[in-house]
């Protein structure tokens, strides 16, 4: 039994149908989709050998949204989106429940959360219960590459919610029922992050967080773990995949549960798509109206004229010959205008060099021509003088200062923070972040931009 779960920060731009197959997981769980309904185009939805259930944020269009793939070998028996059951569609079955109590949430804010497409929870049978997703949260130092005061940082309430969920080896009796999977294979393996900063480079310094993972059931860990890895070789997100592979097979269902992808209109054959009702024809051919309202007298037949004053598309784009030979051409009426003829061999050459020579006070020569050298040398120069004029007028930023260790230009950053010194400008190294030990890692130089730098 293979899972994956991974952030894909957009699945219309992320890895595509190619790169999820590439995965072979037998469930992969993605998030951070950011399609809704409307946009969800059948490659993204219908891969082959999966069947797809998503749950879309009903709020905000490009924002948040998850979606589970099943290999065919791995078909639910239930699937439903959301983390209440207030989502569940009566009388279609397909409801997983279990939902725990629910009593210290109003029904408004239940709805509130499972509208923004934050889960959905497929019922195999393996009677056990995995969790895979972005937490958004690093539980230990070790999974921080700034973790910073070592108190502040156990104190994060996320952090504080891990650690009675999570069961760890010598912790208390009864403590947590859901196992890291990563960290019961590699509990001191440091560096081991799943999301870096896109902006400043740090994924090529692994300067990062983990904050994706797959916990499974203390039982099912403890008794069918075999394998657990972060893929950071696996391009395409700010976040990379995480795979746990448990020696558990799947019993796939017979048929998908009504959540599934497959029973969508758009994507089940009972919705027809546009383009079935138009066909192809070839120019000069016959065309024959297809629908309800097609009747006698809608085909055009061959060699049929359109009335008197009516054009094709294509006339208005396309000169006739004759109009090429006495200079008229059509306007956006349809209707001609006098154009004037067409300049004879260097006639418009000529005339460009005699404006020229008339306007820098030299004499025109007596036959009316130009040497070419002549007049290349003039554009090159008028060019030459313009470009030196606006030199002088706008100058342009500065060149940025080079940092005192890598002898590189520095990068120019804007202070966001809060305070007295929001919006001034500074230069720092421009590589990315890292250990101090990393000779791919920024060094420390830090220099405030002048007030005239733009």
């Amino acid at each position: 039994m293979r899972l994956l779960s991974w952030n894909v920060a957009g699945l219309r731009a992320g890895p595509g149908p190619a790169g999820l197959g590439a995965l072979g997981g037998d469930v992969i769980c993605l998030q951070e989709t950011r399609v809704t309904r409307d946009l969800l185009e059948e490659p993204l939805a219908m891969v082959d050998g999966y069947n797809s259930y998503f749950s879309f944020c009903r709020t905000r269009s490009g924002y948040s949204g998850v979606a589970t793939f099943c290999k065919d070998s791995a078909t639910p028996l239930a699937a439903e989106e959301g983390l209440s059951g207030l989502l569940a569609q009566p009388g279609k079955g397909g409801a997983v429940g279990c939902y725990g109590d629910l009593g210290a949430f109003t029904p408004q804010e239940l709805k509130a959360l499972d509208s923004e497409g934050r889960a959905v929870i497929t019922h195999h049978r393996i009677r056990h219960v995995v969790i895979l997703g972005d937490i958004n949260t690093s539980h230990r130092p070790i999974d921080h590459c700034e973790p910073g005061d070592p108190e502040a940082f156990r104190e994060h309430p996320g952090r504080r919610w891990l650690d009675g969920f999570l069961w760890v080896q010598d912790g208390p009796p009864g403590q947590g029922l859901f196992i890291d999977t990563f960290r019961l294979l590699h509990p001191s393996q440091p560096y081991a992050f799943t999301c870096w900063r896109i902006d400043t480079g740090a994924r090529l310094t692994n300067h990062g967080t983990r904050l994706d993972y797959i916990l499974a059931d203390r039982a099912l860990a403890l008794a069918e773990l075999r394998d657990a890895r972060i893929l950071p070789e696996v391009p395409g997100s700010d976040h990379c995949p995480v795979l746990a592979e448990l020696a558990a097979t799947f019993l796939p269902a017979h048929h998908c549960p009504p959540l599934c992808t497959r029973h969508m209109p758009e994507f089940a054959g009972t919705q027809q798509k546009l383009s079935r009702f138009l066909v192809r024809v070839e120019r000069g051919a016959s065309m024959t109206c297809q629908g309800a309202g097609a009747g006698r007298g809608c085909s055009i037949r061959r060699g049929r004229r359109p009335p008197r004053g009516q054009r094709d598309l294509l006339s208005y784009f396309r000169a006739a010959q004759g109009q090429l030979r006495t200079g008229t051409a059509p306007n956006a009426l349809g209707q001609s205008r006098q154009e004037p003829a067409q300049d004879a061999p260097g006639h418009r050459t000529q005339e460009m060099a005699h404006d020229a020579a008339r306007q820098g006070g030299q004499q025109e020569p007596c036959n009316g021509l130009v040497p070419r050298e002549l007049m290349m040398g003039q554009a090159v120069g008028t060019q030459a003088s313009c470009t030196a004029h606006w030199r002088t007028v706008l100058p342009g930023p500065a060149p940025p200062p080079c940092c005192l260790a890598h002898r590189q230009p520095c990068a120019l950053r804007t202070v966001r923070k809060p305070g007295p010194n929001r919006g001034r400008r500074f230069y720092v190294c421009a590589l990315p972040p890292g250990r101090p030990s990393d000779p791919r890692a920024c060094c420390d130089f830090f220099r405030w931009a002048s007030k005239g730098c733009s």
